[in-house]
């Protein structure tokens, strides 16, 4: 038997949601009916947001990769841990 849940949230957060779970085919009664499995199997709740670099690092990555592009600031290929020892002694 069906039932209906009616809840409140922010307009914002419900519409991000719907869009959200259409872009993966989803309706999001499907969402919200599997979050509702996994915390009554799981008796938890589990927060998680992808990781998203600081500006500041975003400026070393791009960095770093137009150098790995370039062929600049990168230390030889090692065959065994004396070899990248001695390297390093020597920077």
């Amino acid at each position: 038997m069906k039932t209906v849940i009616n809840i409140k949230t922010d307009k914002d957060l419900k519409d991000k949601a719907v869009a959200t779970a259409a872009g993966m085919g989803l309706p999001l009664s499907i969402v919200v009916n599997s979050f509702l499995k996994k915390f009554i199997s799981d008796k938890s709740i589990t927060f998680t947001a992808p990781l998203k670099p600081s500006k500041y690092l975003e400026r070393i990555l791009l960095k770093a990769k137009r150098d790995i592009k370039a062929g600049r600031n990168l230390s030889p290929l090692f065959t065994n841990t004396e070899k990248m020892d001695e390297y390093l002694a020597g920077l």
